[in-house]
Formats: structure tokens, C-alpha cells, sequence
């Protein structure tokens, strides 16, 4: 599944530049890829980038993560900052 041009146009002016990033590629569910596409398209406050990391970071400390940047990037995504 791909996104459409204008839906690429709309995530790419989403993003941000980022500093201490890594890239990551993995396979996702067509479920999973469907419902984060559409959930980016329909909140302009999110784009792909935010939506994976709040995700990652939510699974972390649940699971007992401590590390501070991760508590961080949770408790911003937690309080839309």
C-alpha cells in the first residue's frame, strides 16, 4: 500500500527535522500501516514520526523502562507538548 501524492505531500510537511535520530525500517500489518496512514491524515497535529515514537515510548515505560528521555517523550506525547 503507498500513499497517494497529496497524502505524501501532507506527511512530508509534517515532518520535522530531528536531532539524535536513528532510521528504522520494519514490516507492519497492512492493519497497522492502514490505521496509522489514516490516523496521520486526520490529525494535523501528528505526523508518522510522533505517532511511532509515542507508541515505542508508551511500550517502554509500561514495561518498566527508566531511562529519563524515554519518561520524557512519553509524558509529552501523554500531554500533547
Amino acid at each position: 500500500m503507498e500513499f497517494s501524492v497529496n497524502e505524501q505531500n501532507h506527511l512530508n510537511n509534517l515532518s520535522k527535522s530531528r536531532t539524535n535520530a536513528i532510521s528504522l525500517e520494519t514490516e507492519l500489518s497492512e492493519s497497522l500501516y492502514t490505521n496509522m496512514k489514516d490516523f496521520v491524515l486526520k490529525n494535523p497535529r501528528w505526523d508518522q514520526y510522533q505517532l511511532i515514537n509515542s507508541a515505542i515510548a508508551t511500550f517502554l515505560v509500561q514495561n518498566g523502562c527508566g531511562d529519563n528521555a524515554v519518561t520524557e517523550i512519553y509524558l509529552n506525547q501523554l500531554f500533547n507538548t
